[in-house]
């Protein structure tokens, strides 16, 4: 690999890194699907080892949450989708460039503007068919160890150790690859926060990831850990069947929104409490002040945890022990000392999926080709430590490392026109995410996602454009007669109908 001052990586020629690669992709999530994508674009040879039956990362949902009332340990299963999440961002800024995430019509699928989680998945599928991407990837099959090794020429392979998860397996098969991408989400692994009490508290304590539907939970005190976007979803909807929500926010002012008081009006079983202080060995959950209330049970929407257990880089990249920063990374992508035939897809927070994801897979494609280049190892660390220190003179907490949507939009936005020449993220598509938000948050959580009659009007002509005139109106997805959805265009347009 050749840097941008022609430094050439562990004494590869140029030519070397000019030729096509043998790329393996760990995972076959969203992130996992658009990097194999551009990888074959660029003329790659790309294997994806995914762990799963199917494709679809956190989208793959299961009603086994592994939380002892299944078949599965916690630990064992992949995605934290509950069964009625919705989409918090409208499907028009959710899809891939030239593949956008038109409603289609038929049996299971859901048109609406915030669809639920099944319809990402099967618009995956659509686009895995549609792109004929399923020959690629090796399903049931679990990466157990990656590490690098030096090739036949000097250069820097990888060693892919993995193994078959259905039918006992087949013992361990290790396979050397040019490069490897990691692309395993970050929304598997629970993180759990540090409370007095917690290991002695003899009641139910779950982390959301876990969670899947209420009915368990009827006639129960709950106190809900953690006001993010999962909590306050999964706290409202448990309303319905608890006999009492406590909602314990970190910062409760900061929590208390015009649509929080709304929606604390609007149910009377639902209440804002402060931090937990700690849980008492009698039941009692007890929050900063002296609050307290007896709860059946503990449910903490505390965010997950960055973690790649089948890796082996030395100290070369790492998760910090708070399981918050991955790092060294340039760009979020690139550990310097081990780029670019190590590189990451879908490790940033809060930025526009899949197309994010789409931008990182080209650069890293075109960087492996040699159509695009790296400033050098030492260039790339001082960059990161740069990165660091700017963010920590801004205040940004370290946990925060990875999140560019409510830290440095502009950096998601010019994200991939500055490495790779992908097109930016378009305004409107950042209005219509901002606008709902907005509506969550200054007006009502439950409704925000069904009223879709007060975008602007530059919104809805770029939405008439993009209904109208996207590259996927000529696109026909390439799967068998019994299984063909109508036109891509034809649905588009009846969903112009609707609206």
């Amino acid at each position: 690999m050749v840097f941008d001052d022609g430094v050439v990586a562990d004494g590869e020629t140029p030519e070397q890194w000019k030729k096509k690669k043998n790329v393996c992709v760990i995972g076959a999530g969203m992130s996992g699907l658009a990097a194999a994508r551009e990888l074959r674009r660029e003329g790659h040879a790309v294997t994806v080892l995914e762990q799963a039956g199917d494709i679809g990362g956190q989208w793959l949902y299961t009603d086994d949450a592994g939380d002892g009332d299944g078949d599965t340990p916690a630990a064992s299963v992949h995605s934290s989708m509950y069964a009625s999440l919705r989409l918090i961002s409208p499907r028009e800024s959710m899809g891939f460039t030239d593949f956008p995430f038109f409603p289609v019509s038929g049996d299971g699928r859901d048109p609406r503007r915030f669809p639920g989680h099944r319809e990402v998945f099967l618009y995956l599928n659509d686009f895995c068919h549609a792109f004929r991407l399923l020959d690629a990837v090796r399903f049931n099959t679990k990466v157990i160890h990656v590490a690098a090794m030096a090739g036949d020429g000097g250069e820097r392979n990888w060693a892919v150790r993995s193994v078959r998860v259905v039918d006992g397996g087949d013992g361990d098969v290790e396979e050397v690859f040019d490069a490897v991408v990691v692309a395993t989400g970050h929304y598997s692994q629970p993180k759990l926060p540090r409370i007095k009490g917690m290991e002695s508290w003899k009641r139910r304590q779950l982390h959301s990831h876990c969670y899947r539907r209420p009915e368990k939970f009827r006639g129960e005190v709950i106190v809900v850990v953690g006001a993010g976007d999962s909590g306050k979803d999964i706290a409202i909807e448990l309303t319905g069947v608890a006999k009492s929500v406590h909602l314990a926010a970190t910062d409760r002012d900061a929590a208390m929104s015009p649509a929080m008081r709304k929606l604390l009006a609007k149910h009377t079983n639902l209440h804002l409490r402060p931090r937990v202080e700690h849980l008492g060995d009698d039941g009692a959950v007890v929050f900063d002040g002296g609050e307290r209330v007896v709860a059946d049970t503990v449910m903490y929407c505390t965010g997950y945890v960055y973690s790649f257990p089948f890796l082996d880089t030395g100290d070369e990249v790492a998760v910090d022990e708070d399981g918050s920063r991955v790092g060294p990374l340039f760009e979020h992508v690139f550990p310097p000392a081990l780029a670019p035939s190590l590189s990451f897809v879908g490790v940033p927070k809060k930025v526009p999926a899949p197309w994010f994801f789409e931008a990182q897979g080209k650069w890293i494609a075109m960087v492996l080709s040699g159509k695009k280049s790296l400033p050098s190892p030492e260039k790339m660390m001082i960059a990161v430590e740069e990165q660091y220190r700017a963010r920590a003179v801004a205040g940004v907490p370290v946990k925060c490392t990875h999140e560019l949507g409510g830290v440095e939009p502009q950096k998601y936005i010019e994200f991939g026109e500055k490495y790779c020449d992908f097109p930016r993220f378009e305004d409107w598509k950042r209005e219509i995410i901002v606008s709902a938000l907005k509506k969550r948050d200054d007006d009502d959580m439950e409704t925000f996602r069904d009223r879709v009659d007060d975008d602007s009007d530059y919104v809805r002509l770029c939405l008439q454009n993009w209904y109208s005139s996207s590259p996927a109106q000529d696109q026909r997805l390439s799967v068998d007669d019994d299984d063909a959805h109508p036109p891509l265009a034809q649905t588009a347009m009846a969903a112009l109908a609707l609206n």
